[in-house]
């Protein structure tokens, strides 16, 4: 090894790298030792957003086939309303909520409660309702179930025919947005209770020192 590549292995960036990832470390540790209630809210806490995602995507699809009058290819469009708002949700929640604040990097708890409400708000509740829309919208032109207009009228018709369905799904979004501020709530404290512990086995430490 030459010395310049021995300096890069020390430099700033990969000691910062390293502490990082020690500090990781002591929060996963941590995370198992606290209570099953706490383990289970933080480690599956998110499914139930991802669940309410669903509903609302399965509502979404039912309404929007009631209005188009879609009577074929029930399975076809049910499973993706309820798998897809599910992964995605999950997956958002977990990229910028969950992972950024057991890792250290969202320190804030106005940020990440703000986060937990967007993602609650625009991919657990509105875009399971935007993802019925051209999923029927195909169905009914493939089977044609219901007169589509020309492409001079289209838009005035989506708008017309989404708007009913958006006021009915309204309750569900308003839920989405209530479940992410408290889902990141709670989480951000049981990061609190991780930090706490982490400060109290340093003191120890420091007085052994």
């Amino acid at each position: 090894m030459t010395g310049r590549e021995f300096l890069e292995l020390d430099s700033p960036q990969q000691r910062l790298y390293l502490e990082r990832l020690k500090r990781m470390e002591v929060i996963e540790k941590i995370l198992n030792e606290l209570p099953k209630a706490d383990q289970n809210l933080c480690n599956h806490g998110a499914y139930f957003l991802g669940a309410n995602a669903s509903l609302l995507g399965l509502a979404a699809n039912n309404f929007f086939r009631n209005i188009l009058h879609v009577r074929r290819a029930s399975l076809v469009s049910a499973l993706p309303m309820a798998v897809i708002p599910f992964l995605s949700t999950v997956a958002a929640y977990e990229v910028f909520v969950r992972k950024p604040l057991f890792s250290g990097e969202l320190n804030c708890e106005v940020c990440a409660v703000v986060r937990g409400g967007l993602i609650g708000a625009v991919v657990g509740g509105l875009y399971p309702v935007f993802l019925a829309l051209p999923m029927n919208a195909s169905l009914a032109a493939r089977y044609s179930s219901s007169p589509l207009p020309g492409k001079e009228n289209l838009l005035r018709f989506w708008l017309t025919t989404s708007r009913p369905v958006f006021r009915k799904t309204s309750w569900g979004v308003l839920i989405q947005v209530l479940t992410g501020l408290y889902l990141a709530t709670k989480h951000h404290g049981i990061y609190i209770k991780v930090l706490q512990q982490m400060n109290a086995s340093r003191v120890p430490e420091q007085l052994q020192a």
